[in-house]
């Protein structure tokens, strides 16, 4: 962190504080009504809270403030960046002003909202099939600032800016947030908890030509522009089916090869612990896996959208960049992505990325030697240190122990029948899953300083929020660098 962010104390601001500003608000508003004595309460409670904030862009005092509604009907793309240019149409401008990157505080802000750590996931509670043990289908302990189908929570965070690519993991994090006992945390301590987990992949920003094929044609003046932000949360869908075929056995269930028209050979075995004459077709399981992951990293875009609006920062989220590209599979060595491996094979329309070595590796080979290896390490992701089901595992009940121990465990036989459908998806298909890729980008959210010359020029009042009005004011001083 910079001497001047550490001198100025940004980040050092509890929820108990924020409360402050919101009683002050609360006090004037009763005074307004009437209410003279209730309100003096909350604007007195209000400012003890307040007293002793130390100095911070008074823009964050405002982000706090912002009204979640405000922030769902004010949301729109604001696409036009400082220092941007629309050489033609009717929406023709050139912007005077010279690309403003994010500082440290925006920046945290907006990719915490993204992949932050929220706290204890709170679990699934009860299945009459196998109560009274624990419903056993997570896979994280830790919950995030997004949902994910039975907390399997498979997805990491990328983003990239003007000095590089990184990488910051938190779906093993457990909580990075802790609360006291009325409620009170602190924003300082969590926006620094995800800062030390960021890790510098890359120098300079991720080259992605503005052109066809590598992003949409309508994008290629706006996104990946010099001072944005932009962000890739990706999916691990090998790991996601592999949760989901832990499901379904769980559940009584397996799956068949649709495509060939044939069950899966040895599953007559696992007859007493799942239905092997009604299984569910392989294709709809993988349809599936990639719908659920597909809703759990639109969803983190979506959190970080909102707080644009907050911020008053311009941006949207979209997905018209090729996913190839971005992961790493363009096929040009100078447009290497984020640097996945990928493979091909005569039986698949597109290459299959895997995941990039010791960063973000997808359940399935070349990353393990085979699907029971990787069913192993999903089962040590559930009952392994840190994980959902360990019962040393820190956790938000009274009695966490008693409850994380309290899940069924999966035996030989489980993992067995797990990984026999797996390995033959596999075997068959030379890829896991058999027709979705092993890992998967499909929404991205980009952050940038708006250049509001172009709105006013274009636009009916009402296109930007009070809060991208009073961005650089509030944030900056009003400092905007005019282009030499």
């Amino acid at each position: 962190m910079s001497e001047l962010l550490k001198r100025d104390g940004w980040l050092e601001m509890t929820r108990r504080k924020m409360l402050g500003t919101l009683l002050v608000g609360m006090g004037a508003v009763l005074t307004g009504c009437g209410v003279g004595s209730v309100g003096e309460k909350f604007s007195t409670r209000g400012r003890i809270l307040l007293d002793n904030l130390p100095s911070y862009p008074p823009g964050l005092e405002e982000a706090i403030r912002f009204p979640l509604l405000e922030a769902i009907t004010g949301r729109r793309a604001r696409r036009f960046s400082l220092g941007s240019e629309i050489p033609d149409g009717p929406l023709a401008f050139k912007s005077t002003h010279e690309p403003k990157p994010l500082d440290e505080l925006e920046q945290m802000l907006v990719v915490t909202a993204v992949a932050g750590s929220t706290g204890w996931h709170h679990m699934i509670y009860r299945n009459a099939r196998y109560a009274p043990h624990l419903a056993n289908y997570s896979m994280a302990a830790g919950g995030r600032t997004f949902p994910s189908a039975a907390g399997f929570h498979t997805s990491e965070v990328f983003y990239t800016d003007d000095n590089g690519v990184y990488f910051l993991p938190t779906r093993d994090s457990g909580s990075l947030l802790e609360k006291g006992g009325d409620g009170e945390w602190d924003l300082n301590k969590w926006l620094q908890a995800h800062k030390s987990r960021v890790q510098k992949i890359a120098e300079g920003r991720l080259n992605i030509p503005p052109e066809e094929p590598f992003m949409e044609g309508h994008n290629t003046w706006c996104v990946n522009r010099p001072g944005s932000t932009v962000i890739f949360p990706v999916a691990d869908l090998a790991q996601h089916h592999l949760g989901i075929l832990c499901f379904l056995v769980q559940n009584g269930y397996c799956i068949y090869d649709d495509m060939n028209n044939k069950p899966i050979p040895g599953m007559e075995k696992f007859k007493t612990l799942v239905d092997v004459e009604h299984p569910y077709p392989m294709t709809f399981i993988d349809q599936y896996a990639l719908s659920e992951a597909s809703v759990e990293i639109a969803c983190a875009c979506y959190a970080g959208m909102l707080t644009l609006q907050a911020l008053g920062l311009g941006g949207w989220m979209f997905d018209g960049l090729d996913r190839h590209t971005v992961l790493g599979a363009s096929g040009r060595p100078d447009i290497p992505g984020l640097g996945f491996r990928y493979d091909t094979d005569p039986r698949w329309p597109l290459p299959n990325l895997t995941g990039k070595a010791n960063l973000f590796e997808a359940f399935c080979p070349p990353h393990y030697p085979n699907m029971r290896a990787a069913t192993e390490a999903i089962v040590e992701r559930k009952y392994g240190p840190g994980g959902p089901f360990n019962p040393e595992t820190p956790g938000p009940w009274k009695d966490t122990r008693k409850v994380r121990g309290s899940a069924q465990v999966h035996n030989e036989e489980f993992k067995d029948c797990v990984a026999t459908m797996a390995q033959y998806v596999y075997d068959k298909f030379g890829k896991y899953p058999a027709t979705v890729p092993s890992t998967f980008v499909i929404m991205y959210l980009q952050a940038h300083h708006e250049e509001l010359d172009f709105y006013n020029q274009h636009f009916s009042p009402g296109a930007y929020l009070h809060t991208h009005a009073r961005h650089m004011e509030m944030w900056h001083g009003g400092r905007r660098q005019k282009r030499r």
